[in-house]
């Protein structure tokens, strides 16, 4: 009983921290793929009951986060502040089961390992990110961190049962069932109770059978399936992807100093306890590798809880001056990180450089609608859906906006200059423009990730005939607006 108020009383002190912390951002606008996919999904849910997504293409990415949303949506009625918070009740459990499972991990090493494996999940630029955007990833570890303690603490039932929450929350989550599975069966020789593992498995194959039923795909739409499965197999896609999951996961935003740690108290990590979540967050990291067709960071969101625990415990192996040093360095770099982007291009939602375009794209939103309401407005996705959408928080009504296929001379052109009165234009990753890398002898490094730059104003004026009208920018991102020259 003692144990389980404890819990709470962490999960409070977490949530509290979170909660402040994020407080300037409750009201912040959707972003990217919250837009794409996530929100009108849950809005889909929320409005028509309707498991399928209609205002979106449907995939296979199961109902779990948009069953939560439209819960409190039909409680509170909806909001964004409802949604975000909803995001950060699920990330306040995540570190709470992190703390927890730290815990457990680390039971014989000094200097209390599980504060600093919760403190640096709470201070990593993309979870303080995350923690609020409505996405699968966060949730997913959360209900994995959930599922691995349980595991642990040998509650075979409640484990399964949280391994199911998992696949319905985000399909990638059955690797670890499986591994549970497979540890009882081929370990313990326990092969009744590693059955019950499959349950997660049926569980997700009722929610494919039900989407094949409605869409006539087993992955929601053609595309998806090719874009994410055949396309994503391809040898170079998989080094590729290899090499960008390496890199965040031992390199960037300080976790350079998490990997020095492992590799000096790597002998921290023995036992059964680790061998089982190590090969959960091996299983985790293949499946992600091999499957998904966009480089997004955020897939090994449910190993960062294994990758933090381990880097804690490895500390400890330490003098207690230079692991309190090390973990704090790691943790100054990686708050450092929240406002500093890289200098290569990279995913914007991976710090506060999604707040940044959000605001850019509301302040160009809401000039447009406060000064030219009644004009079509040609730009690309998803400055389109946000000036279309009043609910997505950029504007009180929707615009007229005009969808273009990207930005290419040639994407503008292929729209009729009569089809438009205004062209919004803008980079749809941050270019590491103007920084240190952008200069030589260090230029070549900003060129290793590609990056295409929209034209510029002399190349817009001289091949579409369109002259700039305003520039908004912050932190090195830009919206332009653009009209016809006359």
């Amino acid at each position: 009983m003692l144990r389980k108020y404890a819990a709470v009383i962490f999960f409070c002190a977490f949530a509290a921290i979170l909660f402040a912390i994020h407080l300037a951002y409750l009201k912040l606008p959707y972003h990217w793929d919250e837009m794409g996919q996530f929100v009108p999904t849950a809005l889909d849910l929320y409005r028509e009951g309707a498991w399928i997504a209609h205002s979106t293409l449907p995939n296979v990415h199961p109902p779990g986060v948009a069953a939560m949303l439209a819960l409190v949506w039909k409680i509170f009625g909806y909001s964004i502040p409802a949604a975000r918070l909803t995001m950060l009740a699920i990330a306040s459990v995540g570190v709470t089961f992190t703390f927890l499972l730290a815990i457990r991990l680390s039971r014989s090493s000094p200097g209390a390992p599980a504060f600093g494996a919760a403190g640096l999940l709470m201070v990593a630029p993309m979870f303080f990110m995350q923690s609020i955007l409505v996405h699968l990833d966060m949730p997913a570890m959360t209900f994995t961190a959930i599922a691995l303690w349980l595991f642990l603490e040998g509650r075979l039932f409640a484990c399964v049962a949280a391994c199911t929450a998992l696949v319905l929350v985000k399909e990638t989550g059955i690797t670890t069932p499986l591994v549970f599975g497979a540890w009882l069966w081929f370990q313990e020789n326990r092969r009744r109770d590693a059955l019950y593992f499959l349950l997660p498995a049926a569980a997700l194959g009722v929610w494919l059978i039900v989407l094949h039923h409605a869409t006539g795909s087993w992955t929601g739409n053609t595309g998806f399936a090719r874009y994410n499965i055949l396309e994503s197999l391809h040898p170079l896609h998989v080094l590729q992807s290899l090499a960008v999951r390496l890199y965040f996961l031992f390199i960037a935003d300080g976790h350079w100093i998490g990997t020095i740690l492992l590799l000096i108290g790597w002998r921290a990590l023995k036992g059964t306890v680790w061998t089982v979540a190590l090969l959960v967050a091996l299983a985790q990291f293949a499946l992600v590798t091999l499957l998904g067709g966009a480089f997004l960071e955020r897939y090994l969101f449910p190993i960062l809880p294994i990758f933090y625990a381990a880097v804690a415990t490895a500390a400890s192996t330490l003098r207690p001056v230079w692991r309190r040093t090390s973990l704090a360095a790691m943790a100054i770099a990686m708050l450092i990180g929240w406002m500093v982007n890289p200098p290569y291009p990279f995913h914007l939602e991976n710090n506060l450089a999604a707040a940044d375009f959000a605001s850019l794209q509301q302040d160009v939103a809401q000039y447009l609608e406060g000064t030219s309401p009644e004009l079509r407005i040609a730009s690309a996705w998803p400055f389109t859906a946000a000036v279309t959408h009043s609910e997505y928080g950029y504007v009180n009504r929707p615009l007229h906006a005009v969808e273009l296929p990207g930005f290419e001379l040639t994407d503008i052109a292929s729209v009729k200059r009569s089809d438009y009165d205004l062209v919004v234009i803008f980079p749809q990753t941050s270019s590491g423009e103007g920084t240190l890398f952008d200069f030589p002898p260090l230029n070549w490094i900003r060129r290793v990730v590609p990056f295409r730059e929209p034209p510029n104003d002399a190349q817009l004026r001289a091949g579409v005939g369109l002259h700039p009208v305003m520039t908004v920018s912050r932190r090195g991102l830009w919206i332009k607006i653009y009209a016809p020259s006359q």
